[in-house]
């Protein structure tokens, strides 16, 4: 069972398909500190916890000293580098064989040859540090050959390739993995050739493949490999952690695969140039994901001429609880398109500038005088509907007498300008006539403004040439004048204008690629002086591709905040706010969610409330850089094929085992609201005439309708009004178990039973839910302490069946 502990030194978490990872497993004390994970939540209805991980590092040469400059890994020792864990399970031979070659494994971990499992390891090949260590030589071939006992028909051939030959000088030097049929040169495998550096999958007949599947190596990609036969097609895969493959190529199962006793083999061989060596570690290891997330600091601890580093890692969670607060759902999907330049103009009433939150450094808008007379009033209106944000009051006395807001935005704005531009505002006006927003270059041979024709239409004005402003009309409403908010984008590559999240017009005749930097908003050169409010004044650059289709949503999140999308949906938008572009979404029960347009709070916080609101489950992987999120559903009424195992009550790694019947979770009287809805009370009437009133307080969530606030209440009601006595701690040695690999897939919202309880237990069968867990990885040693739920709590009422009918015990009603 080894660990693998790696480290993305230089890595952006941010960017984790970039990562080059860094095997630094020789250095963690397992022996006698071990490495502890935790993860998930304590019970069902306490919120998961971020993941955290600690490990004790041998430091003896300082390469985990931060700041080292002698370290192999400097400058990266630092905090927030990327890290990893998982272990690696070697299969048992089994049987009698010819044995499925999946079973062919070997972890190379104790510098001595298995001459059973390899009876020719030729040409100097050792077991050195951990790894077979094949010498890639002039002097002849060498290799690691096993003996012929082996079947690949429904099986797999698995191994890490963890160092490479180099070229050095050589006109051939390979490194190889093969399957061996009886007959010499017929063979599957991968190759890699150092002198070209591809890697190839092969099928070769006479020590020939006339095509491979090549491919320049890289070890993000092609650390792990194998061969695998499944109903009459073999695979090349590949793999950067083990445990997420990706096929490379498939051929029809060629006939000896199917009839024949193959060896594995592990060879070399060089032309010319100097000699060195290949290292593979691992075979046949079954790869279980344990952690992914990132180091916190790294504490060098002293203690005479020795010295170790004892680091705590968080998961995912770490990075998206560091953020800000959110600006209002407008905000954030602006930002998520990275605008050129982003002025919110939501500073508040003291204010006499406003400024760029696009994060390009943009010089801010300042309130410019027309004439003599009117009023520029920053913060005094309110912006649109779900915003919650304060907006700036435009009052001029005439057309040319007032105020507006102004900035040269420098020659870095201009230099990008040679792109296609795209504009997007939010007015409210009952004044025709009127600028909204415009650009021109200092020269004003090019200019472009947005206004507001006498008629109360839209039209887009413009020259490239410093004559006259051409006027383009834009197909649109009767009028935009009307005193409401509004909000238009123009895409100027596409020639298309949108208000108000419709296409209106998608055949203007604009020229592009105009050279600009002043920007004017509220009017344009101290003329056609905006009279009433302007938000969200947004330009983009969009030489490569068109933004448009993307801002129309924008119009429902400042009127709606978006309010009626389903909690998925709205999941995976709050990830986008935080950069996380992976959220793995399981079960299918999601309710619509209220708005949660205005700004304040932490992405975490939303996120929660979401989770809240739907009784699901949001954490974070453990395998890769996302998020997962459950709906309540995943958990209904579990199939007992859906077990990840099952675990007899005197396998347990406990000399205890208490069955909690307590008033922890019992709930009888609770009273829920929505924003803007009904307060509504549910209360189990037999429950407090036998135990009082249990009212954990008020629940308010982000349902849509007041029916959905009555169910949410209901079901938490009906789950916990008299709960049944339940496990909750199940402790288990699972490195002993011949269930090992399935006991690591169990997650949170596993399942799995403990059989053979006493005769003093309710049950002789007590399945659970996996809620979260903590586990400790030494060597030999995998013990996993299960925080675990009663996995009927969760099932609701089938018509007819006979266990999910039983008058009041299972006729639960769906929530």
């Amino acid at each position: 069972m080894p660990l693998i502990a790696e480290v993305g030194w230089g890595g952006l978490v941010q960017a984790p398909e970039t990562i080059t990872w860094t095997d630094i497993s020789t250095y963690v004390d397992v022996d006698q500190q071990g490495v502890t994970i935790a993860r998930g939540a304590s019970d069902e209805l306490s919120e998961t916890q971020p993941g955290t991980a600690t490990l004790l590092l041998d430091n003896v040469d300082g390469r985990f000293t931060a700041g080292n400059a002698l370290s192999p890994y400097y400058p990266y020792v630092r905090r927030n580098a990327p890290i990893r864990l998982s272990v690696a399970v070697m299969p048992a031979k089994a049987g009698s064989a010819p044995y499925p070659m999946a079973q062919l494994a070997d972890d190379f971990d104790d510098n001595r040859v298995n001459t059973t499992l390899w009876p020719s390891n030729y040409g100097g090949a050792t077991e050195t540090g951990g790894r077979a260590r094949i010498p890639v030589t002039t002097a002849g071939s060498a290799g690691f050959l096993s003996a012929r006992e082996w079947t690949l028909t429904g099986s797999k051939l698995t191994a890490r390739l963890v160092t490479l030959p180099g070229a050095n000088g050589s006109s051939v030097a390979l490194a190889s993995m093969w399957a061996n049929s009886t007959t010499s040169g017929t063979r599957l495998g991968w190759r890699y050739n150092a002198v070209t550096g591809a890697i190839t999958a092969e099928n070769q007949v006479g020590f020939t493949d006339a095509a491979p599947t090549s491919a320049t190596y890289n070890p993000r990609d092609y650390a792990w490999l194998r061969i695998r036969e499944s109903g009459g097609t073999v695979y090349w895969e590949s793999s950067g952690d083990g445990w997420d493959w990706t096929v490379r190529r498939t051929l029809a199962t060629p006939a000896w695969v199917t009839s024949q006793t193959l060896t594995a083999e592990f060879p070399t061989s060089r032309t010319g140039g100097t000699n060195d060596f290949v290292e593979w570690d691992l075979v046949g290891a079954e790869v279980r994901p344990r952690f992914w997330g990132l180091v916190n600091d790294w504490p060098t601890r002293l203690q005479g001429l020795s010295s170790t580093v004892l680091i705590t890692c968080t998961d995912l969670f770490k990075r998206l609880n560091r953020r800000p607060a959110l600006r209002s759902m407008l905000g954030e999907e602006i930002l998520t398109l990275s605008p050129m330049v982003y002025f919110p103009l939501t500073e508040d009433s003291t204010s006499t500038t406003a400024g760029d939150v696009g994060g390009n450094g943009a010089p801010s808008l300042a309130i410019t005088q027309a004439g003599a007379g009117g009023t520029l009033a920053l913060g005094s209106a309110d912006g649109p509907t779900e915003t919650g944000e304060q907006v700036p009051v435009f009052t001029p006395s005439t057309a040319t007498a007032g105020k507006w807001l102004m900035a040269d935005l420098g020659p870095q704005f201009e230099d990008t300008t040679v792109s296609y531009l795209t504009f997007e505002a939010w007015f409210k006006t009952t004044t025709t006539g009127r600028a909204i927003m415009g650009v021109h270059s200092l020269d004003l041979v090019n200019q472009h403004v947005l206004s507001i024709a006498a008629g109360g239409t839209l039209q887009i004005e413009w020259t490239s040439d410093g004559t006259a402003l051409t006027v383009e009309a834009v197909t649109s409403p009767a009028t935009l004048a009307d005193g409401n908010w509004h909000h238009v984008v123009y895409d100027q590559r596409e020639g298309k204008v949108w208000i108000d999240g419709t296409l209106t017009d998608s055949a203007l005749a604009v020229p592009r690629r105009f050279y600009e930097r002043v920007l004017h908003v509220g009017g344009y050169r101290g003329t056609r002086l905006w009279n009433g409010s302007i938000g969200h004044a947004v330009v983009y650059a969009t030489d490569t591709y068109s933004v448009g289709p993307l801002i129309t949503g924008h119009y429902s999140a400042g009127m709606t905040g978006f309010a009626g999308e389903d909690a998925d949906v709205r999941i995976q938008r709050l990830a986008s706010y935080a950069s996380v572009d992976s959220v793995t979404i399981s079960g299918s029960t999601f309710d619509p969610i209220a708005s949660q347009g205005p700004g304040g709070t932490q992405v975490v916080a939303r996120m929660r409330e979401v989770e809240s609101t739907e009784s699901g489950r949001l954490f974070a992987e453990r395998d890769y850089y996302g998020l997962a999120f459950q709906s309540r559903d995943l958990r209904y009424n579990p199939d007992p094929s859906s077990e990840v195992f099952t675990i007899a009550y005197a396998d347990l790694e406990t000399k205890s085992v208490e069955l909690a019947d307590d008033d922890q979770k019992l709930v009888n009287s609770l009273e829920a609201s929505r924003p803007g809805g009904a307060t509504q009370k549910v209360t189990a009437p037999s429950s407090i005439q036998a135990f009082g009133i249990y009212d954990p307080g008020a629940l308010s969530i982000l349902k849509t309708s007041d029916n959905s606030v009555l169910d949410a209440a209901y079901w938490r009601v009906s789950r916990y009004a008299d709960p049944a006595p339940e496990l909750r701690e199940v402790p288990i040695e699972a490195y002993t178990m011949s269930t090992y690999l399935d006991i690591l897939d169990a997650d949170i919202s596993s399942y799995f039973s403990v059989t053979s309880m006493p005769a003093q237990s309710p049950a002789s069968s007590m399945r659970v839910t996996v809620e979260g867990y903590t586990e400790t990885i030494k060597e030999k040693s995998h013990l996993i302490q299960f925080h675990t739920s009663a996995t009927n709590n969760d099932s609701v009422w089938v018509l007819d069946d006979p266990t999910y009918s039983v008058l009041d015990s299972t006729t639960r009603l769906a929530y």
